[in-house]
């Protein structure tokens, strides 16, 4: 007798297949029977109308402080993941000596916007090595599963010290030092290594992070640690200052160690020909026989501005500022009044505060033509017309009348400003980059930029947008979506045992509501460790989601069951 049979739905099993009726029967944490009629079981769930489909794989958040404190790791886990892969952007907790406890977090709330406050409070720092953090990981149950990559900047700083700071150049034996780190991190079960060769990313004074300026002679010194493994990739976020050079380096990697390398890929405002020209690199490697890969995100990445977050329109403006202390009802009180919101609208941004935020931050608070009312649901793909500019125009009213209006109608209203993959004011670029089969699905960040981005929510919204709800063009086949976060980041990354509904597969299923699923508004909360804040997004319609063939979230609620476990690649990349 079986444990679980889902009986009669839509299967939709990750191979990129269209879907068909049948039933799926799970026993002992795998998959035993997929399609027709299985036997019987203790328990039965009937999927009529539903559709069954593997559990998402994210590989690109930075739950690598979360996971060490939190079982449940949500929002990523309320929309279906089943496993989530972190160490990216070059950023993480491990190797590290007990002097740069500190330095890590500051670095991490720097570039990933997490609260300091909350990994302070969280991080228990049972490790020094990589594969002590991996064992640390490993003694927490948790509903999901959970994987881990090596980053480039703590493990710089550990062999290093202030020279890694210092942009010093990494000599002969540094190289060797962090080769044999990272080799000894891939033998004890990390899926790969990241670093981070990007403007964007900042130390908490301001410097660039440890790894911006390392050497190709470095980074390829540190990938030959890949060599002769059969198993992790190497992935990078660069500016491709160079990009020819950039591409060639990666190119090379992939032809030594026969290991896949992949770069964060989206499509810049400031030149709309760039990632064409880098996609082209990319098949160009591929011909040479290197795996290079474009890993991209599956909507916008933007922004969200509300009363609660990060950032706000109004938050270079005085009488705004002395808000920002008040309890929340309180400060919805003020802003509804008539004399106050007078008061706000005739102060131009001050600027003292001004310049307390980056260029790029000020650009984003004062740009009334990229900032768009998110609604209910959400829409992640607006018109230009919907823009507060347009709207301003329209209604013979100032940018800032009609942006403050908005915000100050509700707590939960939030604007969103499309930073990058809305270039075209839609997002065609990203419907043509989905149907490359040389890119890989990823960029969701679950777990940080805590308080302006909440993308851990784009599993669900791939479905949502892409296979059903998309009006603004055309939309992607259900089981191209599938596949993109099944099976292709499982096969990608090397989880080899899920991704897909197979028998003898790990029992990671969806059993969802297509035509049901939809997106909440997003939500402040202060549930982090010292009450620090995060953005969160909740989802309709998923039914059942197990983890191990054991039910984790039944409804969209946790249902207090742990089977997820740390997975180590290799030879024991079967959790």
């Amino acid at each position: 007798m079986h444990d679980t049979v889902i009986r009669g739905g839509t299967i939709v099993d990750g191979s990129g297949q269209p879907g068909y009726t049948g039933d799926v029967a799970l026993e002992g944490g795998r998959i035993v029977e997929v399609g027709g009629k299985a036997g019987p079981a203790r328990r039965e769930i009937d999927a009529n109308g539903l559709l069954v489909t593997p559990g998402w794989v994210d590989a690109h958040t930075h739950y690598d402080g979360q996971a060490t404190w939190d079982s449940e790791l949500a929002p990523s886990s309320w929309h279906g993941v089943t496993t989530v892969l972190f160490g990216n952007c070059g950023v993480g907790f491990a190797p590290v000596r007990h002097r740069d406890h500190e330095s890590l977090i500051g670095l991490m709330e720097a570039v990933e916007e997490i609260p300091g406050i909350a990994l302070a409070e969280g991080l228990k720092w049972n490790w020094e090595t990589f594969p002590q953090y991996l064992d640390a990981l490993d003694q927490m149950p948790r509903a999901i599963d959970v994987a881990a990559q090596i980053p480039h900047h703590p493990l710089r700083v550990y062999v290093m010290g202030e020279r890694a700071i210092n942009r010093e150049k990494a000599t002969g034996d540094d190289i060797a030092a962090m080769r044999d780190a990272v080799r000894a991190g891939l033998e004890a079960g990390a899926f790969g290594f990241t670093t981070s060769r990007t403007n964007s990313h900042k130390t908490p004074t301001g410097d660039m992070v440890p790894g911006r300026y390392s050497e190709v002679e470095e980074l390829l010194g540190i990938g030959s640690a890949f060599k002769g493994l059969g198993y992790g990739a190497f992935g990078v976020n660069s500016d491709f200052d160079i990009e020819t050079e950039e591409l060639g380096w990666m190119t090379s990697f992939g032809q030594q160690t026969g290991r896949p390398v992949w770069f964060l890929l989206t499509d810049r405002p400031t030149d709309g020909e760039r990632w064409k020209r880098l996609m082209a690199g990319v098949h160009e490697a591929r011909r040479q026989g290197a795996m290079v890969t474009a890993q991209i995100a599956g909507r916008p990445v933007g922004v969200m501005l509300g009363i609660d977050t990060a950032l706000n329109p109004f938050s270079i403006r005085p009488s705004y500022q002395a808000l920002l202390k008040l309890p929340m009802a309180e400060r919805m009180q003020r802003l509804q009044d008539p004399a106050f919101r007078a008061q706000v609208l005739s102060e131009r941004p001050a600027p003292e505060l001004v310049n307390r935020l980056s260029q790029f931050r000020q650009h984003i608070v004062t740009r009334w033509d990229r900032m768009f009312p998110m609604g209910d649901p959400p829409n992640y793909e607006p018109a230009e017309s919907d823009s507060i500019g347009a709207m301003a125009r329209r209604e013979g009213r100032s940018p800032d009348e009609v942006a403050y209006d908005y915000l100050a109608a509700a707590a939960d209203q939030f604007l969103f400003f499309p930073i990058v993959g809305y270039n075209e004011d839609n997002l065609d670029v990203i419907h043509t980059m989905l149907r490359d089969d040389a890119t890989i699905l990823g960029l969701s960040d679950g777990g940080a930029h805590c308080s302006s981005i909440v993308d851990a929510s784009v599993p669900s919204w791939m479905l949502i947008h892409w296979g059903r709800d998309r009006s603004r063009g055309a939309k992607l086949p259900l089981e191209l979506l599938v596949k993109r976060q099944t099976s292709e980041t499982a096969s990608f990354f090397g989880f080899h045992d899920r991704g897909l509904l197979r028998p003898g597969m790990k029992a990671d299923v969806n059993v969802l509501d297509f035509e049901g699923l939809r997106l909440h508004v997003p939500e402040v909360r202060y549930d982090l460790p010292m009450g620090g804040r995060r953005l969160v997004q909740r989802v309709d319609g998923y039914h059942h989601t197990f983890v191990s063939g054991v039910e984790t979230f039944a409804g969209g609620v946790h249902t207090g069951a742990t089977p997820g476990k740390l997975v180590r690649a290799g030879a024991g990349d079967r959790a």
